[in-house]
């Protein structure tokens, strides 16, 4: 039945039971998330990005000080996340229009990237950019690429094929692929947007064969000064403030007439 629903429908229908199945994000990669995070950190209000059934509050009852906020779109999921902590806001939202503007410290993911199409990452990861606070964080755990020798890469190839013909003959579709958000793509969407980004490895989460890890830690920064209206992002970064110019003018008429203009 979830199959053949849409996105939001399935995890209704999911949602009593997510926290048993596989698809919930295991505790290992959340407490890994928060060791990666603690350095930076402690942070203000959090905001849980595709919140599920809030799992995520694992990472910021040990980050966060200010209050916490989680957005879905599922009414199911939200229910289970509201009953589970209390304490926290849930709201129902389409993550990417997010109703918010410079009110968050950090944000996090997890586990969502796949049920959006590589067209509409640009809007989430904008929404996100201008629900953060200039300065603010946006941290979400990627995984390696599976080598083509392995089994899971052959499960993840086969599970997309078949989604990919699902969603071609039947309707609603139910969006969710393994394979299409690669980390160099990911990353240069949220440059786009105007963040910063490094990668940190999760080395608690183990090392493929090569000795790279099977996990990173993506962290988008989002820029420390406001952006002026109008101007990309790095262009507002350099570009000097109005009350700089102003300033800068009548030190040169000054200069030039001997008396302030």
């Amino acid at each position: 039945m979830q199959a053949l629903s849409s996105v939001e429908g399935g995890y209704d229908l999911l949602a009593p039971k997510f926290d048993h199945t596989p698809f919930r994000t295991p505790d290992g990669v959340l407490d890994a998330t928060a060791h990666g995070l603690r350095p930076l950190g402690p942070f203000g209000r959090g905001l849980d990005v595709c919140c599920g059934t809030g799992a995520g509050m694992r990472v910021f009852k040990s980050l966060c000080e200010g209050r916490i906020i989680g957005v879905d779109f599922s009414t199911g999921m939200l229910a289970q996340a509201r009953s589970a902590h209390p304490d926290a806001r849930w709201v129902r939202a389409d993550v990417r229009a997010l109703p918010f503007a410079e009110a968050f410290d950090l944000a996090v993911s997890f586990g969502a990237l796949g049920h959006f199409l590589p067209a509409e990452r640009p809007a989430l990861f904008a929404g996100v950019y201008r629900a953060l606070r200039p300065g603010g964080v946006f941290a979400f755990p990627i995984g390696a690429p599976q080598p083509i020798t392995s089994g899971w890469y052959w499960a993840m190839l086969g599970f997309d094929l078949a989604m990919r013909v699902r969603n071609a003959v039947w309707r609603p579709p139910f969006v969710m692929y393994y394979r299409t958000c690669p980390l160099h793509a990911v990353r240069n969407d949220l440059t786009a947007s105007g963040f910063t980004v490094t990668t940190i490895p999760l080395t608690a989460l183990g090392r493929r064969e090569d000795g790279s890890p099977r996990y990173r830690l993506v962290l988008a920064r989002r820029a420390s000064t406001p952006l002026i209206a109008g101007l990309a992002p790095r262009e507002a970064e350099t570009r000097p403030s109005p009350a700089r110019v102003a300033s800068s003018t009548c030190r040169l008429q000054w200069r030039s007439t001997g008396s302030p203009a």
